[in-house]
């Protein structure tokens, strides 16, 4: 325990022993009868600490100032209101600057974007999709001299429902191939499980031995990754690569085949069947 001042200011740390006894705190495993000035000071420091992270309503802000004009000092307050002695302090220090003792409300920090400008990042993500985040701050610096970080256009960007993600890849279909696939479907919709026993189906993926980051992202809302205008059609695949093939039959798989040459149908016919 450490008494400062005459005002009977006590610091004290105790232990939290409900087999204490009340006006008694714990010295180096004994019980200290503490004297009537630092008890008090002890139960002020305790109701502090309850209450120096309360707002003070504007009825107790009047109470405290009204003690303070009739000649209390900040101590007395404080011990009475059970209040920090630092909180009567500053709101006594801004009553004799302006009169006023009321708190101040804040609507924090104000938006760096308009509502237009919010629109502006909407429409021209939904026009190029592929454009960054920093695109798109340049764009707006260079049309209406607005400057924001790329977490500010994510984050606006966000609020509507637009992320980066991912596009997906996928080999462009004409509309020959589908209207071919579709007859297909349809001539063999009623097939039974016997018939599609006979079947195999055949597929192989390719493997890029290139460094390949995908790092191509678009703006998208969640639920329409394989909307046309989210995907990107890929023609080719350059560079070397293998190529793993493998096939499926009701009940039944084959092995996996990787092949590093070129497949022909020769290979594929006694190879992959």
């Amino acid at each position: 325990m450490q008494i400062t001042g005459n005002h009977q200011m006590a610091r004290i740390v105790r232990d939290n022993d409900e087999s204490v006894r009340e006006g008694y705190i714990m010295n180096g495993g004994k019980e200290v009868k503490l004297f009537t000035s630092a008890l008090k000071a002890f139960q002020c420091n305790n109701r502090i600490v309850m209450a120096q992270r309360k707002h003070l309503d504007d009825i107790l802000r009047g109470r405290i100032i009204g003690r303070l004009e009739c000649g209390r000092t900040q101590l007395e307050v404080s011990e009475e209101l059970g209040i920090a002695q630092s909180v009567i302090s500053r709101l006594w220090q801004r009553f004799q600057d302006d009169g006023n003792v009321s708190r101040c409300y804040s609507t924090g920090r104000p938006r760096v974007t308009t509502p237009n400008e919010d629109r502006y990042f909407a429409v021209t993500a939904k026009r190029n999709r592929r454009s960054t985040a920093s695109d798109l701050s340049r764009q707006l610096s260079s049309d209406t001299g607005t400057t924001v970080s790329r977490q500010t256009v994510y984050r606006r960007l966000g609020h509507i429902g637009l992320y980066a993600r991912r596009p997906v890849r996928c080999v462009p279909l004409t509309a020959t191939h589908c209207r071919l696939r579709l007859a297909w479907s349809r001539e063999h919709s009623l097939w039974t499980p016997q018939q599609w026993s006979c079947v195999m189906f055949s597929d192989e993926s390719r493997f890029s031995l290139q460094s390949d980051s995908r790092r191509t992202f678009i703006w998208r809302a969640p639920g329409t990754r394989y909307h046309q205008e989210n995907t990107i059609e890929r023609h080719r695949y350059g560079g070397a690569g293998w190529l793993v093939w493998g096939g499926i039959i009701l009940g039944s798989r084959t092995d996996l085949h990787v092949q590093s040459v070129t497949m022909t149908g020769n290979i594929y016919r006694d190879v992959i069947l």
